[in-house]
């Protein structure tokens, strides 16, 4: 399994869609992923977000819902 079985190809939305999607959904029903650095993600982050860099996504797939929708940034 690849990386990209997990993904489903998605347009790009603005972050007033994402924070409208955000605030319409329980914080369960998607993953929202920082794929920043531990540095970038220390100094800020969204609430509740899961830190996975970048580098490690492909190692670390297994730790996403993937039937809920990713949010990443």
């Amino acid at each position: 399994m690849s990386l990209l079985d997990h993904f489903k190809s998605v347009p790009t939305i603005t972050t007033d869609e994402v924070r409208s999607f955000l605030d319409e959904h329980n914080p369960e029903e998607y993953n929202l992923v920082d794929v920043r650095q531990p540095g970038e993600y220390e100094a800020e982050h969204i609430p509740g977000t899961k830190l996975i860099p970048l580098g490690e996504l492909e190692d670390r797939l297994g730790e996403l819902d993937p039937a809920k929708p990713t949010v990443a940034y």
